[in-house]
């Protein structure tokens, strides 16, 4: 066996990768080494640094020639998946210049390690029909490496977070399975919540808990853009405004109607998810029976268009249009010459909070453009994570710190590896073949 197991970090971000090797070898008493990081967002950085002393991180690593890296045994990287070119797959190669996996292959190449281990959103196996993810492994096969890729989850290793990613793994020297690694029942969130921490204070969390219980609050979303019984809408807790129950049952009915593709046909439009109906369209699904004239119903749109419930536009149709680089690109653009029609005010960020966590379930898939709109129930009261309660949602242990305000520290939390999922990946790694 060798003194140490050599590794580099590319694409660092909090170091949830390197930590998930280090414990595993920790676990095998084999001795381990990160001799070179790269990474380049200055907060990721500056923690990276904070949490792993007298390490040195390298730049963007695009611009680091091979050989300033130095000889190493393994090479971790979460790498981003830029779009991918499949020109000359025919002639079995693939060209992948611009994206920066090409930055792993020309590493790999050059330094020809004993192995590596990749991850990556879990879209990656269908992106562009299937052919991206081919590509890839075609790439590292041609390298010389034994390749194997898996879809894990979270979930099955400890973490109360429902997050699927990409593992691709690679042994110069032997094939490696990652099937039938060893999982662990799945955990609910009690199990990493804090409790008295303080609470939200607002007008719009004022309005939540007066319109609904604690018990009731539990796993719901906060959005206007979809149905359904886990969802609270503006209009519920009378946010924008008072509501009666007529236009309650209205703004219900649009969120379905505004979908259907029979609108869009009719308007001779292409379909999108969500159109602005008119009057006369509206009429033709919703007519109470104490709205016996057309103006009563126009009236009672209007009103909800005053209150910003409701939009009153031209419908979008997708069109080509030349971008900057005088390219052809599709845009959605407004169709003047159609009528005006009511539709939903929405957006995925539109309220302070997007959802509240239930305590006995699980949280969703973690992105960072939404992780300081989640909120969990405190005694009484509502407040969102804790940087703590976030890098456990992670697998990161306590000793590892975050000292950044919540919303960057959410950022770089959105975009980092689970740690124990990582190190059930180098478990089976080394106790395949000692490196």
């Amino acid at each position: 066996m060798k003194k140490a197991i050599r590794f580099i970090d590319l694409f660092a971000g909090l170091g949830g990768m390197r930590l998930g090797l280090e414990r595993a070898c920790l676990e095998l008493n084999l001795k381990v080494e990160c001799v070179f990081t790269s990474e380049i967002k200055p907060n990721a950085v500056r923690t990276y640094q904070e949490n792993f002393p007298n390490s040195k991180v390298w730049g963007d690593i695009r611009i680091i020639p091979s050989e300033e890296i130095p000889d190493f045994h393994l090479l971790l990287a979460g790498f981003p998946c830029q779009a991918f070119s499949t020109a000359g797959m025919r002639q079995g190669f693939a060209d992948t210049r611009g994206t920066l996996f090409f930055e792993v292959e020309r590493i790999l190449r050059d330094k020809q390690p004993d192995g590596f281990i990749l991850e990556n959103v879990a879209g990656l196996v269908t992106n562009n029909k299937g052919e991206t993810l081919k590509t890839i492994l075609h790439i590292l096969k041609n390298l010389g490496y034994f390749v194997t890729c898996e879809v894990l989850n979270a979930l099955d290793f400890g973490v109360p977070q429902d997050r699927k990613r990409i593992y691709i793994v690679g042994m110069r020297s032997h094939s490696l399975s990652l099937k039938d690694i060893p999982t662990s029942k799945p955990v609910p969130l009690s199990h990493i919540l804090e409790t008295g921490k303080p609470t939200l204070k607002s007008e719009f969390i004022d309005k939540l808990l007066s319109h609904y219980s604690m018990e009731e609050l539990a796993g719901k979303s906060i959005k206007d853009k979809r149905g359904g019984k886990n969802n609270i809408h503006s209009w519920d807790i009378d946010l924008r405004g008072k509501t009666n129950a007529t236009q309650k049952q209205l703004l219900n009915l649009l969120l379905k109607e505004r979908r259907k593709k029979k609108w869009a046909k009719l308007k001779g439009i292409k379909w999108m998810d969500g159109m602005p109906l008119t009057l006369e369209e509206i009429t033709s699904f919703f007519a109470p029976e104490h709205l016996f004239e057309f103006e009563d119903l126009r009236t009672l749109l209007d009103d909800l268009v005053a209150k910003n419930y409701l939009a009153f536009e031209h419908p979008k149709d997708e069109v080509e249009v030349l971008n900057n680089n005088n390219q052809k690109v599709k845009k959605r653009l407004a169709r003047m010459d159609l009528p005006k029609g009511y539709n939903l005010v929405t957006g995925k960020l539109s309220f302070e909070i997007s959802k509240i966590l239930d305590p006995n379930e699980f949280a969703p898939t973690l992105v960072a453009t939404d992780m300081e709109r989640l909120a969990v129930i405190d005694g009484e009261g509502l407040r969102k994570l804790t940087i703590r309660e976030g890098l456990k949602l992670f697998g990161f242990c306590d000793r590892y710190q975050i000292d950044l305000p919540e919303k960057k520290a959410f950022d770089l939390l959105g975009n980092t590896v689970v740690v124990s999922v990582m190190e059930k990946i180098s478990d089976r790694l080394l106790r395949t073949k000692h490196l």
